[in-house]
């Protein structure tokens, strides 16, 4: 799945979902100052900001193999080195960091065992590696609403069930298939506020992700279909929703 979108489209997108994740995310993990962490698959820079916050920049490092948000995380944290890799080739040498993170990215790594090994690799013995992934197999990612809706529709429609790490435990697995060490899982949900559902809609307009993705590829009475769908769901005033993410938390070898 390619993220080669504007920055600003895929945080309207799903950086109100991983803004508030990315801060529990931090404080799940224990990630301190003094401590030299790495942020893989960083995208526009949503887990990079705290990781700045509590380590400071010069203590942070950061990869992405999108163009596009390599190029605005840099100009986001201009201290910070920021790099254009994938997980499955991260370009520093062994033992270099103390914590390793991926938000939300496993599930799109070309092959996650690889990327978690190199993970482990780049983590000095001891250290921590965790990574987390919404509950898209599952009733409380955030994105359910929406697929739920559109495989009512079209059910032909393929969501994001099948993702890697997307069912309750499979991050586990992967980790240990990685060769990390001391594998634990736990689940961090946050609560987003919206003022309408135009609100929650829009930003799947933007050809984001596997789900803005088949939204560009309907026909506009399919689209409007799923909308319909979609609105049933929500009250046209305010509301809240929950989402749930699993994490796991290893220590490299």
């Amino acid at each position: 799945m390619s993220f080669d979108v504007a920055a600003d489209a895929y945080v309207r997108y799903m950086g109100r979902y991983s803004v508030p994740l990315a801060e529990q995310f931090v404080d799940l993990v224990g990630v301190r100052r003094g401590q030299r962490v790495l942020d893989v698959g960083c995208g526009p820079g949503v887990l990079t900001a705290p990781l700045v916050e509590r380590c400071g920049a010069a203590n942070v490092a950061a990869v992405d193999p999108s163009t596009p948000f390599v190029a605005a995380a840099r100009e986001r944290f201009p201290d910070v080195d920021v790099r254009e890799a994938s997980a499955e080739s991260l370009p520093y040498g062994d033992d270099s960091f103390d914590t390793t993170l991926a938000q939300l990215v496993v599930h799109f790594m070309s092959d996650p065992v690889a990327g978690l090994q190199e993970m482990g690799r780049v983590t000095r013995p001891g250290g921590v590696v965790a990574a987390s992934v919404w509950d898209n197999a599952g009733s409380t990612g955030p994105l359910q609403p929406f697929w739920r809706a559109a495989t009512a529709v079209d059910p032909g429609a393929h969501d994001e069930a099948e993702l890697p790490g997307a069912r309750e435990g499979r991050l586990a697995e992967l980790a240990n298939a990685a060769g990390l060490v001391d594998v634990r899982s736990t689940a961090l949900t946050v609560r987003v506020s919206f003022a309408s559902f135009e609100e929650w809609w829009s930003p799947y307009l933007l050809g984001v992700g596997p789900a803005g993705a088949y939204v560009a590829s309907l026909t506009p009475e399919l689209r409007q279909r799923v909308e319909e769908g979609c609105r049933e769901m929500w009250p046209a005033g305010p509301f809240e929703q929950e989402g749930t993410a699993w994490v796991v938390i290893a220590s490299a070898p």
